[in-house]
């Protein structure tokens, strides 16, 4: 009973500092994360107009080419294994597109672990 009141007695000038006398006083910790996301927010602000921007001027015509493509894509995503064992698609002179299949010697080897087990990559 004793400690109980005690731990009572403890906390309670602990709880009154924490909160500050004013109730609209904040913490340094409020604070700094108010003035962290303030400056993240002006320092992204040109990014995202870009951004905004640029939605505007090809949203319209992604729209259209995903709803042209899409089921075609959809079929080429579900037949490929390894996206890792092809070169970036290239546009040749005449406007069609390729994707070459890397030859052995360019693929990359999965990284072995010590005990000879592939390595598990978390993404």
């Amino acid at each position: 009973m004793m400690l109980s009141t005690v731990g009572i007695l403890l906390a309670a000038p602990l709880s009154a500092q924490d909160k500050g006398t004013e109730p609209d006083e904040r913490s340094l910790m409020e604070l700094g994360a108010e003035l962290f996301f303030k400056g993240l927010r002006q320092e992204m602000e040109p990014a995202l107009e870009g951004m905004l921007e640029m939605t505007e001027q090809f949203g319209p015509s992604m729209m259209s080419f995903l709803e042209e493509m899409g089921p075609a894509l959809a079929d080429l995503v579900g037949e490929v294994q390894d996206w890792s064992a092809y070169h970036a698609p290239e546009i040749l002179p005449n406007g069609d597109i390729i994707i070459r299949k890397k030859q052995p010697e360019e693929q990359v080897p999965d990284p072995v672990e010590p005990d000879g087990a592939p390595e598990q990559t978390d993404i």
